[in-house]
């Protein structure tokens, strides 16, 4: 018999994948997004152009649920951008699905967004203030009231003065009927790619993507670097001068996001995973009669740990893959309805043994919790938990939907208190001097959700709905 188990992760950031001059835009934008389907499943969008004219398909739900072979035909052109959202702004509608599509009185622009602007709520509040109208609540949507603000539109390199104003972070895909572009903020919080495909060029999320279509990898787009392709070519400038102390490249993209074939900020997640599972059995050791994952996020973890410490690697959940990953739902009640569906415990692996689970991170707990349960029901002797990770202490308002301090479970309890809530025998983090120890660099990494140093001014930060209600209230006047 299978006891069926839930999952406990952070909740995922979105995917964006561009084209320009690949042959058919759209079927490879649908291919790009597909194999970055993991960082979002609200919502997803194309939009796409012939040189003349601009054309979209947006929707909610995954990407085969949004497209067919006979929407993708109603898309002709040979460049574009394409989205995969998740909600880290703004709530679950279509409106607020990507890529944002507009009209300025110079033509359409298509705009698509991953990461957080911290300063979205004060230029919102602005541009209303001066009689502005916004469609969405997301954030991204002030960039496009910056592109269309004549201050910009008539000065000289409009987009990357735009771009200067805006802070926290961002990677932008933005495009117009003969040009697509790409943007990363000046510390380089997300992961961006420059890929080359049938003599054009792409840009993605992750690598994996750039993979799946059958691009060759160039470079990633630097941060606080725009990059131009049109007729002409590809064309760089600056449009924000990167800090030179330190950078803040999201953490998190390797402890969990990313998928392990992806190359992110210039490492393979894979390979940093394993490291990861290697210092968490020095850190951690145990004896114990075998190690298992919790899939598939600590599957690369999970072997780590069971080549640094010798206890063999065997099965003990198991995932059906015809449930969507629960983590990246963006309310508790849709986790709850679907997570008793995902995961299933083997009692013929587990029954009478002494079991380390690795998992990446526990944020809530109360999954954790559940899984040890059933653990224990199909017979474990005994059971220790391994997190890949340090405690996720503090929230993120850089594009991870982290819940607050209040629910974070590392923000509440101490370590001992988390082993006893989620009644496990042993519990072992990765330290923090462990998390950053494959870089090369590790001063160029934010990880501020389990440190609380922000590399940037969030404390007038509020809660991912925000801007719903962000518009002043209206006097009536009979």
């Amino acid at each position: 018999m299978q006891r069926s188990i839930t999952t406990d992760h952070p909740k995922e950031s979105c995917g964006l994948f561009g084209v320009y001059d690949v042959g058919t835009a759209a079927s490879s934008i649908h291919r790009g997004l597909f194999a970055q389907q993991h960082r979002g499943q609200e919502g997803s969008g194309i939009v796409v152009s012939d040189g003349e004219k601009i054309r979209s398909i947006k929707g909610l739900g995954l990407i085969d649920e949004v497209f067919s072979g006979e929407s993708l035909a109603q898309l002709p052109g040979h460049l574009g951008i394409g989205h995969v959202r998740y909600s880290t702004t703004g709530s679950d509608r279509i409106q607020n699905v990507q890529p944002l599509v507009v009209e300025c009185v110079d033509g359409i622009w298509a705009v698509a967004h991953n990461g957080n602007l911290t300063n979205a709520r004060k230029l919102r509040r602005m541009y209303q203030e001066s009689g502005a109208i916004f469609q969405t609540s997301t954030d991204s949507e002030v960039l496009v009231h910056l592109l269309a603000d004549p201050m910009y539109r008539s000065r000289p390199r409009r987009v990357a003065r735009a771009l200067h104003e805006l802070e926290g972070a961002f990677s932008f895909l933005l495009m117009t009927k003969n040009c697509v572009m790409a943007a990363r903020d000046p510390m380089g919080f997300r992961p961006l790619s420059i890929g080359r495909l049938n003599g054009g060029y792409v840009f993605a999320s992750e690598t994996c993507a750039l993979a799946q279509t059958g691009a060759e990898y160039v470079r990633d787009v630097e941060p606080g670097e725009l990059v131009v392709v049109d007729a002409a070519g590809l064309h760089s400038s600056r449009f924000a001068e990167c800090p030179t102390d330190r950078l803040a490249q999201c953490v998190f993209e390797l402890v969990y996001f990313a998928r392990p074939d992806s190359r992110v900020f210039g490492y393979n997640a894979h390979e940093i995973r394993l490291q990861y599972g290697m210092r968490l059995a020095e850190e951690h050791p145990v004896d114990a009669d075998i190690v298992i994952s919790v899939p598939d996020s600590g599957n690369d973890a999970a072997l780590g740990y069971s080549r640094g410490s010798g206890i063999p690697l065997d099965f003990g959940f198991i995932r059906n893959h015809y449930v969507g990953r629960t983590f990246i739902m963006p309310e508790q009640r849709d986790r709850a309805s679907s997570v008793d569906m995902k995961l299933s415990v083997l009692p013929e692996t587990v029954s009478g043994k002494r079991v380390v689970v690795v998992d990446d991170s526990i944020v809530r707990g109360t999954t954790c919790k559940r899984r040890v349960a059933c653990l224990r029901e199909a017979g474990a002797s005994e059971i220790h938990v391994r997190v890949s990770c340090p405690p996720t202490a503090n929230p993120c308002f850089y594009g991870i939907d982290l819940p607050t301090h209040e629910e974070l479970v590392g923000a509440q309890m101490s370590v001992d208190e988390i082993r006893e809530f989620i009644g496990a025998d042993s519990l072992g983090y990765l330290s923090q001097e462990g998390l950053l120890s494959p870089f090369n660099n590790p001063e160029h990494f934010c990880a501020a959700c389990f440190t609380g140093n922000y590399p940037s001014d969030v404390s007038h930060m509020k809660g991912k709905e925000a801007l719903e209600a962000s518009a002043p209230e209206l006097a009536l006047d009979p």
